[in-house]
Formats: C-alpha cells, structure tokens, sequence
C-alpha cells in the first residue's frame, strides 16, 4: 500500500522547506542588524531627583555614572548605593526592554529557542 502526505504536502513540499529556511535566514539576519544597533545605542536613567544619572549601552555595559555632590553624604553610604543601583537598574530595564520589543516584532513574536 502507498503512503499518501496530507493536502499540499505533494511536490512542493522541499520547495515550502527551502522558503521556511531562507525566510528563518532573513529573519537572524535582521535581529543580529537590530541587536548590533541596539548594543550600540545608550540608556539613561536618573534616581533621587535625578542627582544620580547613569547611562548604559544596549550591550547592558555601564558608559557613565554621575552623581550630584548634593546627595554624597559620608553619614549615608546605603542611600547613596541605593540611588546608584536604582539608576543603573532602570537603564537596563529600558535596554532590555526595547529589544525585547525590537526582536518581537521582527520576528511576529514568533519565540524560536535559540534564534535570539
């Protein structure tokens, strides 16, 4: 007995295979562009008023850290640590969270292990 493949499967299934594969490739191609621009860009967030500003690249590398000498008191490390981390943190936040978005729509919010 013959083995019959489901409607659509007959003949032009290698050729469906090969468009699924070069799209997959255009699709890696576009994030590994987007995620080298997005590496590149830079966050900033502030804490405290904004007497603490710290910048971070999309590569979640801090660039720069300022602090106001208004809020740089030797009675009260934690406060300072805290406004520090509070900066820093928020930054990040923004960097992932513009290329979760960046990658999502790229890839229709298809989620392929590994792909990104």
């Amino acid at each position: 007995m013959k083995a019959r493949l489901p409607k659509g499967y007959s003949n032009g299934g290698n050729q469906n295979i090969q468009q699924l594969a070069r799209q997959a490739q255009k699709m890696q191609e576009e994030m590994d562009e987007a995620t080298k621009e997005l590496d590149e860009k830079e966050y900033s967030a502030t804490a405290g008023g904004g007497q603490v500003n710290a910048v971070v690249t999309g590569a979640l590398e801090i660039k720069s850290l300022e602090i106001s000498k208004e809020v740089v008191d030797p009675e009260d490390i934690d406060m300072l640590s805290d406004l520090v981390i509070a900066a820093v943190n928020e930054a990040i936040r923004k960097a992932r969270d513009e290329k979760a978005a960046t990658m999502d729509r790229i890839s229709g919010g298809l989620n392929v292990p590994g792909l990104f």
